[in-house]
């Protein structure tokens, strides 16, 4: 978990299960899953669903003290259930993100990363609302949260599509929106990036991983997984051709 022992995680889920009984007065608590998101800002959520507890604090907050990751363990799971969380939680965790330190990297980190250029989900062809609605109903159950839908202002090959948890924004190359694509392309390429909220990013020994072996097994899951794929590279020159790019290989985007 890079810069965060396996041991402090541990800690901190202990912290998470401690305020859920604290709250509710009683023994059993739902299974919890904590990851750290690239938050632009220092911002966390959380959020219950399917039985299951999800939290996602700020990456900036990665190496805070384990005090601090208590008490905002109680603020976080005291505003889930509508509690009123102790000052002395909010007083702690207050102390932590206004030091000068973590003030300046929270803004050098929205200055380099807050910026984002949204379009419209409605393309000329394709309604990439449309697309999302029908992949989370068949494929996930409608367990997405729908981030916000996008084609990118620009035609591109090389990214086809690009998931942005920073932003909860999907992006899909204006390429795409075209009678020439099939359909069940421009719906693989959205099922993956949806696959990327399915399966987050994962920290192991300081590396970052997107595409883990789940994630690979997910995305066969499929239909037209194999047409698609053999589409999109029977394609490449084409799609370079109308991107008006050079570059050696099309892909769909390892973010």
């Amino acid at each position: 978990m890079s810069e965060l022992a396996s041991e402090n995680l541990e800690q901190i889920q202990i912290f998470y299960r401690e305020a859920f009984q604290r709250y509710q007065e009683r023994d059993s608590v739902p299974e919890i899953e904590i990851r750290f998101y690239p938050y632009v800002s220092i911002s966390h959520t959380i959020r219950a669903r399917g039985g299951k507890i999800y939290v996602r604090i700020a990456e900036l907050c990665r190496t805070m003290p384990l005090l601090a990751h208590k008490a905002l363990a109680y603020i976080l799971v005291g505003k889930l259930l509508r509690r009123t969380v102790p000052a002395q939680a909010r007083e702690i965790y207050s102390n932590f993100v206004k030091q000068t330190e973590i003030r300046t990297r929270a803004a050098e980190n929205k200055k380099i990363n807050g910026r984002k250029i949204v379009g419209s989900p409605r393309g000329e062809v394709y309604d990439l609302e449309r697309i999302f609605a029908e992949i989370n109903a068949v494929y996930f159950k409608n367990s997405i949260p729908k981030p916000i839908l996008t084609w990118s202002a620009a035609k591109t090959y090389r990214v086809l599509g690009h998931h942005d948890a920073a932003h909860e924004t999907i992006v899909i190359s204006r390429s795409l929106d075209s009678r020439k694509v099939p359909q069940y392309v421009v719906e693989f390429v959205v099922f993956h990036e949806m696959l990327h909220i399915f399966h987050p990013t994962e920290y192991r020994n300081g590396r970052r991983y997107n595409h883990t072996p789940q994630f690979r097994r997910s995305e066969k899951k499929f239909r037209y997984y194999a047409e698609a794929e053999n589409w999109i590279s029977r394609n490449a020159s084409n799609l370079k051709k109308t991107a008006r790019q050079k570059i050696s290989k099309t892909k769909i985007v390892k973010n």
